[in-house]
């Protein structure tokens, strides 16, 4: 059964370096530890990698590797995550979710 990169990327609709830090911040006090994570990872975009290739066009990273898609789906409707969302859904003027499979 493969493993499940979930990777969000925030833009904020206020984007200044401390509203980035606030939400980091969330992340981690939200979307840490849950049943299944083998991996957490959340942080802000390096603009100084500014090349043809990359997408510059957000403020907030968060990766989390899930050990099956059971455990994501379980995270999905956990009440630290529905709290996240509640808490923190007014700040973004976009979110993009991409979800994959690892081998």
């Amino acid at each position: 059964m493969p493993q499940l990169s979930h990777a969000v990327y925030f833009t904020l609709k206020d984007r200044t370096p401390e509203n980035a830090a606030a939400l980091v911040a969330a992340c981690h006090t939200h979307l840490t530890g849950h049943p299944g994570t083998v991996f957490f990872s959340a942080g802000t975009c390096a603009p100084e990698y500014d090349r043809q290739v990359n997408d510059l066009d957000w403020d907030v990273a968060l990766v989390i590797v899930f050990e099956s898609h059971a455990a994501h789906d379980t995270y999905q409707t956990a009440e630290r995550h529905e709290a996240f969302i509640a808490e923190n859904a007014t700040t973004w003027s976009k979110v993009r979710v991409f979800d994959a499979n690892l081998a």
